[in-house]
């Protein structure tokens, strides 16, 4: 244990120069605001546009349609709202399925929920703690039948109807060999980008190769408008749909009320879209600054002997969190309990979703990697570096 805590202090004083914060906390991933937050703000507030309706809404969808290459770029009040609306525009009803994986935010999974569908849980490849394509042809494979132009599960009777693998970390997963199992078998993907914000796959942003591709905003995402999210298509149709739905279905009129089908209030106010514009403008900068602080983890690991989880082949991460890869479940704990109490905040993955007391009785593929991962990830501080 004392080469363990020799080890923990090498690295606190690394991450304590790094962020020239020689005491007191440092987060796990705090928002910078740096750029024109205050004055777009005070400009939403002396026009008095700072509900779902004013110019920023609308610019702040242009600027993440132009960044990331998405024809439609749709803003939503936060992620979960936007995979939710993403779901039921891919038509998932009450009683389907959907595939997803174990290792992922909460959200990931509530969203299923939220349409009545049931989720699957598929294991994810090592390398990109992504869903795993191997994994989710061998269960297709062995527990479906094609029937009327749908995939049927052999075990539940029911059809799966969509799959929502997650760029976890901002690491892109193999998507484009899901894309290609998923249309085979005519399952629609929705990706869940919520973190990939600035990552590509062989030159295409996160998030473009889906029917629907889903951003979040949080406060401890790469850019941030304190909550809200995007929904990312390239169909025409469905983006007008998705705009039209996620603000309560009213037909445009200057004084009528009129709303021709049940819908949701999930639209951003102009308000946390000024916030996103200016944060738009400098996310160019806190890429360059994040992958900076990437090569100087991956460099100072490799002298201690330590994992440090590397952007995937054919892949370019924002490295939105940075991982490491433990030996065991002990030593997670103790470093875990360790940095914490000397307030360098690191964590764990989330709970894996199947552990969760309402998705323990979920389908589930064998979850190996997901299961390997759980027991050796820990996030440490991630933060944009502000020289």
């Amino acid at each position: 244990m004392f080469k363990l805590e020799s080890k923990y202090t090498e690295i606190i004083k690394f991450i304590r120069e790094k962020y020239n914060t020689p005491e007191g906390m440092i987060y796990l991933h705090e928002p910078r605001f740096n750029g024109n937050e205050k004055k777009y703000l005070n400009e939403c507030i002396d026009t008095t546009f700072v509900s779902s309706v004013g110019k920023f809404v609308t610019r702040f969808e242009e600027m993440i349609a132009e960044f990331t290459g998405a024809k439609h770029a749709i803003a939503a009040v936060n992620g979960t709202a936007a995979l939710h609306i993403s779901l039921l525009l891919c038509d998932v009803k009450p009683e389907d399925e959907v595939i997803t994986q174990a290792l992922t935010f909460i959200a990931t999974t509530n969203a299923i929920a939220y349409t009545g569908a049931k989720p699957i849980f598929i294991d994810v490849d090592k390398d990109t703690m992504g869903l795993s394509p191997k994994s989710l042809e061998s269960f297709l494979s062995e527990n479906t039948t094609q029937k009327n132009g749908f995939c049927f599960n052999n075990t539940s009777g029911k059809r799966i109807k969509s799959c929502v693998p997650m760029h976890t970390f901002g690491h892109p997963c193999r998507i484009d060999e899901i894309i290609a199992i998923c249309k085979r078998y005519n399952i629609d993907v929705v990706e869940d980008a919520a973190e990939s914000l600035g990552s590509y796959f062989k030159g295409q942003h996160t998030g473009t190769f889906g029917k629907f591709g889903t951003l979040s905003f949080n406060g401890n995402k790469t850019i941030t408008t304190g909550g809200g999210g995007m929904i990312l298509t390239n169909d025409d149709e469905l983006g007008k749909l998705a705009k039209h739905i996620t603000t309560t279905a009213k037909v445009p009129h200057r004084w009528e009320f009129v709303h021709d089908m049940t819908a949701y209030n999930y639209r951003l106010t102009n308000l946390a879209s000024a916030l996103g514009c200016a944060q738009m403008e400098q996310l160019p900068g806190f890429l360059i600054q994040k992958r900076k602080l990437a090569v100087a983890y991956t460099e100072f690991f490799n002298q201690l002997n330590i994992k440090f989880q590397t952007e995937p082949k054919n892949s370019s991460s924002n490295y939105w969190l940075n991982a490491l890869i433990l030996n065991d479940k002990p030593e997670q704990s103790s470093f875990l309990e360790y940095m914490n109490n000397h307030e360098v905040m690191v964590r764990p993955v989330w709970q894996l979703m199947n552990r969760l007391e309402m998705y323990k009785d979920c389908q589930c593929g064998s979850l190996e990697n997901t299961e390997w991962l759980a027991d050796r990830v820990v996030n440490i501080p991630s933060s944009v570096i502000i020289n």
